[in-house]
């Protein structure tokens, strides 16, 4: 499998590509061709063209959660036949009638294998006491204002011989959680590294009891990015084997 970063915040000096504070990854599994998140606007496209990746021929899209600055830049692929791989709650750029009226959707909140190596996870159990304890602003059901707590919130494991791989979008249901689900569901308990945003600013439980559970978890290559602030990537990079993440960069797995 291959994963090439489309957009990140960063961007690496001597590489021209585009950056913004989204996530997009383009990834090569089996003769598939996925792309997970597309940012905040059309750079994700622009920055492919740049690398020589066709984004016409997506085998799926695959949305990690419902924010902005992860499913924005969809409007760029109106036309494109693809299918959309997706929480049912996920209600951003469209409401689910729109999906299905632009594009093949696949909404589900069970673990789907794409094939198979690549699962989605669909909803995410939450298992950690330390993990999304407040909600990220309210959500409209039923004509109400209610907490919203993003249950909506996935990732995708790439499941080799050796171990798994954990790949996310900003983790609002806990990066830990994840990986706990990512066990499970691949019946691994080998985590051989995990790329992506785990939503976490400050040195604080959470952060102090992720960074204890990475270093348990014995996970060899972590790439944090997007909503990783650089004091708790400081913190990490103490203890934990930390990569840089920018736009540009392929992993090879």
């Amino acid at each position: 499998m291959k994963l090439t970063v489309l957009v990140d915040n960063n961007t690496y000096i001597d590489q021209y590509y585009l950056g913004e504070p989204g996530v997009s990854f383009y990834i090569e599994s089996q003769n598939q061709k996925v792309l997970f998140d597309t940012g905040y606007s059309h750079i994700f496209k622009e920055n492919a063209k740049k690398m020589g990746i066709d984004l016409t021929t997506l085998d799926y899209v695959v949305l990690s959660h419902g924010h902005n600055d992860h499913t924005l830049g969809l409007i760029h692929l109106e036309g494109v036949k693809t299918t959309i791989l997706t929480h049912p709650d996920i209600c951003a750029p469209y409401s689910k009638s729109e999906f299905e009226q632009k594009w093949n959707c696949n909404f589900t909140k069970e673990p789907y294998w794409i094939n198979s190596e690549l699962v989605y996870l669909g909803e995410i159990p939450r298992v950690t006491s330390f993990e999304n304890k407040e909600p990220i602003g309210y959500q409209i059901m039923d004509n109400q204002k209610v907490d919203d707590y993003v249950y909506d919130d996935s990732a995708l494991v790439y499941k080799t011989r050796e171990g798994l791989y954990v790949i996310t979008g900003c983790s609002h249901s806990g990066i830990c959680n994840i990986v706990e689900y990512a066990k499970k569901v691949c019946n691994d308990t080998r985590i051989l590294g995990v790329i992506g945003g785990f939503h976490m600013f400050d040195l604080n439980e959470q952060s102090m009891n992720t960074i204890a559970y990475f270093k348990e978890n014995q996970i060899a290559e972590l790439y944090p990015c997007h909503c990783v602030s650089l004091k708790v990537k400081a913190e990490m990079m103490k203890s934990l084997p930390v990569h840089e993440v920018g736009v540009g960069l392929q992993i090879e797995w």
